[in-house]
């Protein structure tokens, strides 16, 4: 049920193709929040058309449809956004490898926290780059700042996080 805020908070935003749709997905928010896969989009972007909350806003050579938000969609969404948020089932295969971790020997815990350590400064590093470049010369901010921001934040704290865990280990070591 998702996919369906997803697509329609992007199109809000700017109006776009299932192809943009699918690039977006892959570039940004699939990469940190909900994926979604070409399978996927383009029949939930058939039935938002169907349910008029997005409508074909443009039509180009071999069939190309950008897709844009309906007043009804913008609502849809709106209400949506607005109302109490579902709590699921969180599977996060890297998060269980940190429950687990103590299985492993001391030694073997170092490479892998200074690892985390590492990718969750280069992943701070790039989403901070990524909000500066979404929130240029806008008054807005666009689909995707907000959750940029809070993967910045995420991630300087898993990395903190990993640094404690370093030290952790040395002390006991």
């Amino acid at each position: 049920m998702s996919l369906r805020y997803a697509l329609l908070g992007l199109l809000r935003d700017r109006p776009a193709s299932g192809y943009d749709l699918t690039q977006r997905f892959a570039q940004g928010i699939g990469r940190h929040a909900w994926s979604a896969k070409h399978s996927q989009i383009y029949p939930e972007l058939r039935k938002l058309t169907e349910e008029g909350l997005i409508e074909v806003v443009d039509e180009g050579t071999r069939g190309k449809r950008v897709y844009g938000t309906t007043a009804a969609g913008r609502a849809e969404l709106r209400e949506w956004l607005l109302g109490e948020p579902k709590g699921g089932t969180i599977r996060n295969e890297f998060l269980l490898r940190l429950f687990l971790i103590s299985a492993l020997e001391p030694e073997e815990r170092a490479p892998i926290l200074e690892g985390v350590e590492k990718f969750a400064t280069g992943m701070a590093t790039e989403l901070a780059a990524l909000v500066e470049q979404l929130t240029a010369g806008g008054e807005e901010l666009p689909a995707g700042s907000y959750a940029a921001m809070y993967g910045v934040f995420a991630y300087r704290a898993t990395a903190d996080w990993a640094r404690w865990a370093i030290e952790e280990q040395r002390k006991r070591s």
